[in-house]
């Protein structure tokens, strides 16, 4: 299957996954490297959740794309995902307003549409700690931003990746732009449906002249209030983002679960290109209903990859799946990441 500039062996995508096992500094390393290699199998991979700035920064231990040193620790990833025979995309994640100056290398408060701290806590290397208030973007912060992106992509492409995915869900920053709770500007960057998808239009368009709209792919969440998000008039914001979007060409849309089935519907019908649908929490055959009613081009799935290395070869075999080790998810070593077995490592499942 064509996506883009890529064509697919399969139609089955790894789902971007934060697995907090980069540096302190925000560098992959020779195990990121093997876990992902592991996986290359998969039609694409989609890597996790990577900050294209020091500002973009939320969680401990998570991978960069903006400096020489994280560049160089991606391109041993890229190394080894294309030695296997698979094809491999970034995500590209600034987390806004869901951060704390001490997960950062700077120390700085977040930036956000508005400062508006998120309810909830979030992990430090001191423990659980209240969401920070962040500082409102300035319009000149959000250029700067929309340039970081920019950057970060055309430094992916330098470190041999594939393309790379905006995430513009999950209560992020380009998602909290498209709120109604986080964004309570009163400038052109907010207030109207046409306002609050312009940050994202912008970031998307930048990216797409950076690396070329072939290699450029786009996350969204339609209605996910994670990270204490509200969205209102969701129908006609995605409808008026989708349609801003359509004329770049771009690889492909990637879409979490909405549990609005009349929205996806509408969804396929406005967005002309390549649709990865991601069910989250569905089972294989409900997925694979998705591919043959035509609601979506290829299907992403996250913890089936994380715990299945061979999952491919395993769904073609009719092989028992591998369980997820939940305590392994974040941070950590080894165990739980690339240790998962094969069917050609062990028999005993």
């Amino acid at each position: 299957m064509r996506v883009g500039a890529l064509r697919l062996n399969n139609r089955l995508v790894m789902a971007p996954l934060t697995r907090n096992r980069a540096t302190p500094s925000g560098e992959p390393t020779a195990m990121n490297a093997e876990y992902y290699a592991q996986r290359a199998t998969l039609g694409l991979i989609i890597t996790e959740g990577t900050q294209p700035s020091a500002d973009g920064q939320g969680y401990l231990l998570t991978p960069g794309i903006h400096t020489d040193a994280q560049v160089a620790g991606w391109r041993q990833v890229q190394d080894a995902v294309h030695a296997a025979g698979g094809q491999i995309v970034i995500q590209l994640m600034h987390t806004g307003r869901i951060s704390h100056p001490s997960n950062t290398p700077h120390g700085r408060p977040p930036l956000a549409p508005s400062a508006i701290r998120a309810q909830g806590q979030i992990f430090t290397a001191s423990g659980l700690e209240p969401m920070a208030e962040p500082r409102a973007l300035s319009e000149s912060d959000i250029a700067q931003t929309v340039q970081d992106y920019a950057h970060a992509a055309q430094a992916a492409i330098t470190a041999g990746l594939d393309g790379v995915e905006i995430h513009g869900a999950s209560g992020y920053l380009p998602h909290q732009f498209l709120s109604s709770n986080a964004n309570q500007r009163t400038d052109r960057y907010g207030g109207s449906i046409e306002n609050r998808i312009r940050f994202l239009v912008e970031v998307t368009t930048a990216v797409a002249l950076a690396i070329g709209p072939e290699r450029t792919g786009l996350r969204i969440a339609p209605g996910n209030p994670f990270n204490d998000l509200m969205e209102e008039q969701i129908p006609e914001l995605y409808q008026a983002l989708l349609q801003a979007l359509a004329p770049l060409g771009l690889a492909y849309l990637h879409v979490t679960h909405t549990q609005d089935e009349a929205l996806l519907k509408v969804i396929r019908q406005t967005w002309p290109g390549i649709l990865i649908y991601n069910r989250v929490g569905a089972d294989l055959e409900t997925r694979v209903g998705d591919l043959e009613s035509g609601l979506a081009d290829a299907i992403s799935v996250g913890v089936m990859a994380l715990a299945n290395p061979d999952l491919v070869e395993r769904l073609k075999s009719g092989a028992p799946l591998n369980a997820p080790d939940q305590s392994t998810f974040y941070g950590g070593g080894e165990h739980g990441y690339t240790d998962y077995p094969t069917l050609h490592t062990s028999s005993d499942h």
